[in-house]
Parts: C-alpha cells; sequence; structure tokens
C-alpha cells in the first residue's frame, strides 16, 4: 500500500462535478495503484457532499475497494471527502447491492475497468435498478456498450437475472469479466450508412401490454419521418417473470455499415403518456445519427477510460463532445500518462460538425497475469 502522502488529490467539483468524478478516478487509482484523495464533492449542489440519492455512488466505491483490496476514508452520506488507497486487485466473486433503484449499470461502469485487471475472471453480482432514470439501462450496456468495448479487448458477460425499476430496485445482473494482459487502441472514424434500425418496448408487472404497443407504433410512426428506405422493427414485449415491480420502456438501436451503434431510449413515467415516452427514444436516436460521428452521445464518456488504458492511439469521431466527457478526460489525464487531443472537423457538404478525439494510450499492463 502507498503512503497517503502520495496521494493524488481530485477536486470533486469541477466540470460535471459529482458521480463522473468518482467513477473515473476510483478506476483508474485502483487500476494504478496510486492513492486518490476526492475533495469538494457535489460542491455546488443544494445539498453538498454525498447525498442519500446517490447511494449508489458509495456502492461502487466500495466495490472497487473490496476489488482492490483497498481502504477507503469518508465514504458515507454527507461527506464531501474521500480517500482511497488501493491494494491489490483479486479475482473473485463480489456483490454490490444499491438497496434502491439505483442503477446496476453505474456500478457496472465503476467496476469493470477495475476487474480487467485482476489475476482471473472475477463474477459480479449487480443488485439494484437496472432500467433506472440518469443512468443506461441494462439493454443499453448489453446491446450497444458491450460489442463496443470488446474492440478494446474488454471481454464480459452479463445476464439479467430480475429486471428492477424505479423506486423499487430489486433488480439482479450478473457479470463475469475476463482479465487482460492490455487493451487495444479503437479507431471509429467512419460511419458509413446506417443499415438497420431495431428495438423493444417493454412493459412489467401490472402494466397493460397495449402501453408497449403503443411506445413501439410512436417511435417508429418519428423515425419513418426521416428514415424512409429503412424497415424498422420495434417489437413490444411483456416482462413476465424477471421482472420486480412494475416499470415501461423503450430502447431503439441503429447499426451502421461500418459496425457504429447508436441508441435512443426512454423510461416510462406515472402519467405520462406512451406516444410521448416512444417518440422522445425516436428523437433522441435520430439526434444521434444525425451527426455523422461513430459514437452516440452516451458512449463518448464511457470509452474515455478504456482509451486512455489501452496501449496506443485510440480515434474516435463523435458528435459534440460533452461535459461528461470532457469531465472523463480529465480526470483520465490527471491519473494516467494518456494525451487527449479533440479536433473539430467541418463537413462542406452537410455542414455537418464533428469531432476527432484522440488519446496516446498510457499503455496500462495487468501485473496481476
Amino acid at each position: 500500500m502507498k503512503m497517503d502522502s502520495e496521494a493524488v488529490e481530485i477536486d470533486g467539483s469541477v466540470m460535471e462535478g459529482g458521480g463522473q468524478i468518482l467513477r473515473v478516478s476510483a478506476a483508474l487509482s485502483c487500476i494504478i495503484g496510486s492513492s486518490i484523495k476526492i475533495t469538494k464533492i457535489r460542491a455546488g449542489r443544494s445539498t453538498p457532499g454525498l447525498s442519500p440519492l446517490k447511494v449508489p455512488h458509495l456502492t461502487g466505491l466500495q466495490l472497487v475497494s473490496d476489488l482492490c483490496s483497498g481502504s477507503l476514508q469518508g465514504a458515507s452520506i454527507g461527506s464531501t471527502d474521500i480517500s482511497l488507497t488501493p491494494g491489490k486487485t483479486r479475482a473473485g466473486n463480489y456483490t454490490a447491492d444499491t438497496q434502491t433503484a439505483g442503477s446496476v449499470c453505474l456500478l457496472l461502469q465503476v467496476a469493470l475497468p477495475c476487474a480487467l485487471y485482476a489475476d482471473a475472471a472475477s463474477q459480479l453480482c449487480l443488485k439494484g435498478g437496472t432500467n433506472a432514470e440518469m443512468a443506461p439501462q441494462i439493454d443499453y450496456t448489453i446491446k450497444v456498450f458491450k460489442p463496443i468495448v470488446e474492440k478494446f479487448g474488454v471481454h464480459f458477460d452479463c445476464d439479467i437475472r430480475m429486471r428492477g425499476f424505479y423506486p423499487k430496485g430489486g433488480g439482479e445482473v450478473m457479470v463475469t469479466v475476463n482479465p487482460v494482459k492490455e487493451l487495444t487502441p479503437v479507431t471509429m472514424t467512419e460511419r458509413g450508412n446506417i443499415t438497420k434500425i431495431y428495438g423493444r418496448a417493454y412493459v412489467a408487472g401490472v402494466l397493460p401490454f397495449k402501453l408497449a404497443k403503443d411506445m413501439s407504433a410512436a417511435a417508429v410512426r418519428t423515425i419513418r419521418k426521416e428514415i424512409k428506405e429503412l424497415y424498422i422493427n420495434i417489437q413490444p414485449q411483456q416482462e413476465k417473470e424477471k421482472a420486480c415491480g412494475n416499470g415501461n420502456g423503450i430502447l431503439i438501436i441503429a447499426e451502421s455499415s461500418t459496425g457504429c451503434i447508436f441508441a435512443g431510449s426512454a423510461l416510462g413515467k406515472k402519467g405520462v403518456y406512451a406516444d410521448k415516452v416512444g417518440i422522445e427514444a425516436a428523437e433522441m436516436l435520430l439526434k444521434n445519427i444525425r451527426h455523422n460521428g461513430c459514437v452516440d452521445e452516451f458512449l463518448q464518456d464511457q470509452l474515455i477510460i478504456f482509451m486512455a488504458l489501452a496501449k496506443g492511439t485510440s480515434r474516435i469521431r463523435t458528435g459534440a463532445v460533452t461535459l461528461h466527457t470532457q469531465t472523463a478526460i480529465h480526470i483520465a489525464e490527471q491519473l494516467t500518462q494518456a494525451k487527449f487531443t479533440i479536433t473539430k472537423c467541418e463537413d462542406e457538404l452537410s455542414r455537418n460538425i464533428t469531432y476527432i478525439i484522440e488519446c496516446q494510450g498510457s499503455g496500462a499492463v495487468n501485473p496481476n497475469l
């Protein structure tokens, strides 16, 4: 273990503030083995410090600390300062439970990079919300995030044991992560044409199947206005056994000829018409394929940590660079030797503006393999 005097201090209030800083810095601390101290957490918010609503952040930090046999200080509700001193990353069976509808996908975001640098495969049992607001839906993680991170050499399996919705949670996923020696850089700069659009609209619990059909139909109508030449298949589905509580939602995916994957999604809420949920997801998808980038706005920031760890240069074309992405880059550059540059590209023909995020990766090597 390293002494606290060497801890890298990270300002938890910069840029996006909040969860992104905690996730990226905790994961990188674990992988590179340097102690961190995160200060001024949620400093700009009405209730500073870790709020009870952000229990998943605490659960995620605890999970990382367990994975790397670390010691964690200040990880409690209301805390504005947290320290993590990592030890050796060990494979094993780990369980993390947000005890709320807190997102299992955010738990996976923080734990997955760490588990890659263990000495063998790990099993992560993650409990909470699988389809929650303000976080990727588990379907997005499996259908979009997973195939793209596989390009970096990241291999994991994800089994949805039970879906959990707001406010109860109760969802559970089992994730198996295989370790890597090092990650490979990725280039995604040519989008090609959109070749396929498909998805699923689901209801769970006591909600009527008609809601799923209405979400699907409204989404298809919205996409057709703009994309006329493709068959759009959005299956309405009733979640039977594998759901805890009531929920409805939709995820629509677009694939391109060069293997890029984009998504638009939305969750139903009390008092919101199903049509409106379908339209929201469709518009989100359309917005993410108009710019000609190779990733959507949600994948963008999730790839930064892998670009930073890879051995070699990664280049990814995106639409507008989000604040989440800028925050992840800021933390990655602070904790690793990775160097990022963002170049704006203007296309005369389509008036489209895209950006190339380029990263000279730090080439982190797994010392445990």
